[in-house]
């Protein structure tokens, strides 16, 4: 054969597309197995489907797919569930009622619902109002402090309990009104039975069966203290400490009329 004719057939055959051997596993490498990409368009579609609802919906409102398990470890509950409040309208009735006209627009909405979710609902899964309450009772805690301080009849109490030895211990206006702020007078406002009746009188509902062992009044006065907190982060301490005054101290007979 002439060797112009055998480079000729040589560029034919090199434009021809040859057999793959089967031994070697060329498909494998270039093309994923059919079980495999139904797997990932699924995920895909499902991270799709998960992005447009977290779109439509803020993150506090609901708790996200992917941190539910597929099984509950708890089949039931004995005695029954709690109903939650989901109305935003009851939520805002309950604030107008506890702080007042327009009390439903002193905060935001987000932190609105976060204020009174306590930690047992939803394993915690959307926001809790542990920081809130804890903001709120050292507020709550201060202006007792200084309302037992201001009572007018401190002086009096403080002259009927004579020293039986004829001392005369040091007096000074100032200081008049301090043997009031003994522990179990002040813990008595802040305690949380206390403040779970001020809760219950502003709307707030009660779990009908058994509410001292459903800890029901503890998550109420949390949720008091909360909105307490909420209030000073968002607008301010003025405004925290006038709704501590007239909306908890005052229910109690612990407000001072000249202030």
């Amino acid at each position: 054969m002439p060797r112009a004719s055998r480079l000729l057939l040589d560029v034919f055959q090199a434009g021809q597309l040859r057999p793959i051997c089967p031994c070697v596993g060329i498909e494998s490498v270039h093309r994923k197995p059919a079980y495999t990409r139904g797997y990932v368009a699924t995920m895909a579609a499902r991270q799709s489907e998960m992005e447009v609802e977290s779109r439509e919906r803020p993150r506090w409102s609901h708790t996200p797919p992917s941190m539910k398990a597929p099984v509950r470890s708890r089949l039931g509950s004995r005695g029954g569930r709690h109903e939650v409040n989901k109305d935003p309208r009851k939520l805002d009735e309950m604030y107008v009622r506890l702080l007042g006209p327009d009390g439903d627009k002193l905060l935001s909405e987000e932190t609105k619902w976060l204020a009174v979710t306590h930690k047992s609902f939803d394993h915690g899964r959307r926001g809790f109002n542990d920081r809130l309450a804890f903001l709120g009772k050292r507020i709550v805690e201060l202006q007792t402090s200084l309302s037992m301080l201001s009572l007018a009849d401190a002086a009096s109490s403080a002259a009927n309990n004579q020293d039986p030895h004829g001392r005369q211990p040091f007096e000074h206006p100032a200081i008049e009104a301090v043997e009031c702020l003994s522990e179990p007078s002040r813990t008595w406002v802040t305690y949380h039975k206390q403040i779970s009746k001020v809760a219950e009188d502003y709307g707030v509902p009660a779990v009908p069966e058994s509410p001292a062992a459903s800890g029901a009044d503890m998550v109420h006065a949390q949720a008091i203290f909360a909105i307490i907190g909420a209030l000073a982060l968002e607008k301010g301490s003025a405004v925290a400490n006038e709704a501590a005054r007239a909306r908890i101290l005052a229910p109690l007979g612990l407000l001072n009329p000249g202030r």
